[in-house]
């Protein structure tokens, strides 16, 4: 009897152990127009999370505290994939700022090349600014408004961009009208003739399958990337299909020491990628007039 005491006794100082570590302090709350704002500080890291229902929480950015350069996602670090095949862009733009840590890294590998980021959020471009150090300035440019619009605008001004990084979220999931073949091709028109694209969604969803057919019905392709966590990176672009093989080559090139900082290696990168075809190709394409994110809310 006393022995399972004891274990219990143990079990219990260990769960209030963990409880007490995984509670981190709560620096900052906002309602803006879109979420529910929450800035937190473990000790260790700063992080914003997001959420538009109040039963659902996502981490939306996090930056260490002493290294504040490092990524602290893999999607964040798999979000540079696109550089194993693209790997000196000229223009960037980077749609959703969360914390800023993919613009700002993009920056410091890229001091030369022009960057854009479109946010629809003004409160998050003050929650960025003030708690993660992240401001436009020099190459670095902001644009408050909804990206759809951004992209429409840019292609019939004739603009165009080595690299997309799509990366918006609302807390709960993509924005409908940024999931669709109409809005992918509307990103595609303003990529160059040799942009990539990366987009960081869910690797598992009930929107897997369809995600998966519409980024090959508006690019003709796409490559996953996946570590052990809710995220994929889907890459593709106005370039021939690349294997993992040629990935794996491209990584063997580059100067590893320049990722470093940031906290991952192009062969890190180039491994997380596979070739396997995971989804049904004959999943129904989404598209502006099939809005499946606002169906599958509504049957919550």
């Amino acid at each position: 009897m006393r022995i399972k005491q004891l274990i219990a006794a143990v079990l219990l100082a260990a769960m209030t152990m963990g409880a007490a570590q995984a509670a981190p302090e709560i620096i900052y709350k906002k309602r803006s127009l879109y979420r529910n704002i929450t800035v937190s500080d473990d000790g260790e890291k700063i992080c914003m999370q997001f959420a538009s229902r109040r039963y659902y929480t996502s981490y939306q950015s996090c930056q260490f505290k002493e290294y504040p350069d490092e990524l602290v996602f893999d999607y964040a670090r798999m979000s540079f994939v696109g550089l194993l095949v693209k790997p000196r862009p000229e223009r960037i733009l980077v749609v959703g700022l969360g914390g800023g840590s993919i613009p700002a890294a993009f920056d410091t590998l890229f001091p030369e090349a022009q960057i854009d980021v479109v946010e629809i959020d003004p409160a998050v471009v003050d929650v960025a600014g003030r708690f993660f150090g992240f401001e436009a300035g020099g190459n670095v440019d902001i644009t408050v408004k909804d990206a759809r619009v951004f992209v429409k605008q840019a292609g019939i001004f004739g603009q165009k961009y080595d690299y997309i990084v799509l990366d918006a979220f609302n807390g709960d999931y993509i924005p409908a009208h940024l999931m669709t073949k109409e809005w992918l091709e509307e990103c595609r028109k303003i990529l160059s003739d040799d942009g990539v694209l990366v987009a960081n969604t869910f690797s598992v969803s009930q929107l897997y399958h369809n995600e998966s057919v519409t980024y090959e019905a508006a690019f003709g392709w796409m490559l996953n990337v996946k570590q052990n966590s809710g995220n994929r990176i889907i890459l593709t672009g106005n370039i021939e299909p690349v294997s993992r093989d040629e990935l794996l080559a491209a990584a063997e090139t580059m100067d590893a020491s320049r990722f470093e900082a940031l906290g991952f290696t192009p062969q890190w990168l180039a491994e997380s990628s596979t070739d396997e075809v995971d989804w049904n190709r004959d999943a129904r394409v989404l598209t502006d007039q099939y809005a499946p994110v606002n169906i599958l809310q509504g049957r919550e």
